[in-house]
């Protein structure tokens, strides 16, 4: 095989028949034993604008004809495990520097010859995006409902028990805005989907009478039908697809459009088909947002996927409710425990100041108790006369108060706080770090608590607070 050529020269000579895919070489020194090649007249070697590429010629062809082409595989197949072990040691993710020139590697389709290596686990897949940081490569779990094995739906051959939604479906003056030709098969479809969506619990109900809406409004128009699950209901829009073929411009128009600088005539033709489309509105999506008839897959064949979907949308939304009210009542506990803590700061510091004021008035009694004796040792040496009389006057009014300030200071009560206010409590809130806003009670609070939000400040009961 390939007389006369080294190892890497018949390399290249495989890659060049394998339609020289990116991402195998890592860098531009592959081009030098092209030249070699073309030089034998194996392979022909174009550069246009920039674009270097390279083509078998017959002589090559036959070439590569003689033996086995595995080569290229084989490198796809180191780099893929060469990429999937560098994963593995660091934790599923790499960043890669996205570099430029002969030398840089293609990361986008290193990333895609490894999804076709066979070689990423079934519950795993391999996902790659540019970043501000690089070029991402992750190897991600695939979710378990990704996985499981859906049970297909069946649609009957013919309409029979109609189930109310269908039934008022049919009654429309123009069913679901659909041609005759197809309005059967969607009710059928849809008396189908209803069907085994109810099978799992869910419930049906007729959503609209409008019928065809405006072609550019058909997306944005009500749903004909709703499925709620979970609690969660999820608006069902039946559209026909349009097959669009080139127009073929009348002589009214090419007269009109040479007499009116301003008409324009249209490019294509649309004519409704028998295709159909499902429009899922409401929920997370999980699958998709639309499913329509494809080439060998139509909708029958997906119905079981659209009846997860809605089933995903609906579970979905219970646990983020579960998640949202134990959120609220985490953070209702919080706020209730600093608040305790706040309101037992403040009655020990209350209790701190008439402390101190307890001392305080111990001293001033002690001092007061110095000054009276002092006075009344000098009263005693006072003759009858109006000084002594004003003086005992005066012993007699200090020794009550005497007695005042001595039983305020020797009182061994705790002292009990008045109820404090919302701004009493807000340095001891701020102390325990407690937000000042409410325990989001709904859904709609939480969001208008979520920070930069706009507050109109404090928000706690002065009354009770």
């Amino acid at each position: 095989m390939h007389e006369g050529l080294n190892e890497r020269q018949r390399d290249v000579l495989d890659w060049v028949g394998q339609g020289c895919p990116e991402g195998v070489w890592p860098d531009s020194t592959h081009k030098v034993s092209a030249q070699a090649l073309q030089s034998r007249g194996l392979i022909k070697v174009t550069k246009r604008r920039g674009h270097w590429n390279a083509q078998l010629t017959d002589r090559g062809r036959q070439c590569l004809a003689d033996g086995d082409t595995t080569t290229v595989q084989k490198v796809r197949t180191n780099y893929t495990d060469q990429l999937l072990e560098e994963l593995r040691a660091n934790n599923n993710i790499l960043i890669k520097p996205v570099e430029s020139g002969p030398h840089a590697v293609n990361w986008a389709s290193r990333v895609s010859a490894a999804r076709q290596s066979g070689k990423i686990p079934h519950t795993q897949e391999i996902r790659g995006k540019q970043t501000y940081r690089g070029y991402e490569i992750k190897l991600v779990d695939i979710p378990a409902w990704r996985l499981a094995e859906l049970t297909p739906v069946p649609v009957p051959a013919r309409l029979t028990c109609l189930h109310s939604v269908v039934t008022a479906l049919q009654n429309q003056a123009q069913i679901m805005g659909l041609t005759t030709p197809v309005q059967v098969r969607a009710l059928r479809i849809v008396q189908a989907h209803i069907t085994a969506a109810e099978s799992q619990g869910h419930t049906a109900a007729f959503a609209s009478a409008q019928g065809a809406s405006p072609s550019h409004r058909r997306r944005s128009a009500p749903p004909h039908f709703t499925i709620t699950a979970h609690g969660t209901t999820v608006g069902f829009r039946v559209l026909q697809e349009q097959n669009r073929s080139a127009h073929i411009a009348t002589d009214k128009e090419l007269a009109e459009a040479k007499k009116h600088t301003w008409m324009r005539i249209p490019r294509f033709d649309y004519s409704p088909s028998d295709r159909l489309r499902f429009i899922l509105i409401g929920g997370a999506p999980h699958r998709a947002t639309e499913w329509a008839d494809l080439p060998g897959r139509p909708l029958e064949i997906q119905l079981a996927e659209i009846a997860q979907e809605v089933t995903l949308r609906g579970e979905a939304a219970e646990r983020q409710s579960h998640a949202d009210q134990k959120a609220r009542e985490t953070e209702q506990q919080r706020r209730e425990v600093a608040l305790q803590k706040a309101r037992d700061a403040y009655t020990h510091a209350h209790r701190v100041r008439h402390l101190r004021e307890q001392a305080d008035a111990w001293h001033q009694g002690k001092r007061l108790a110095e000054f009276i004796t002092a006075v009344r040792k000098h009263a005693g040496s006072l003759p009858t006369c109006q000084e002594k009389v004003e003086t005992e006057a005066w012993l007699a009014f200090a020794d009550a108060h005497l007695q005042h300030v001595i039983e305020a200071a020797t009182a061994p009560r705790l002292a009990t706080p008045p109820e404090p206010s919302t701004a009493d409590l807000q340095p001891y809130l701020a102390d325990a770090g407690a937000s000042t806003r409410p325990a989001p009670t709904d859904p709609k609070t939480a969001e208008r608590n979520a920070p930069g939000a706009d507050s109109d400040g404090p928000s706690l009961d002065r009354e009770n607070p």
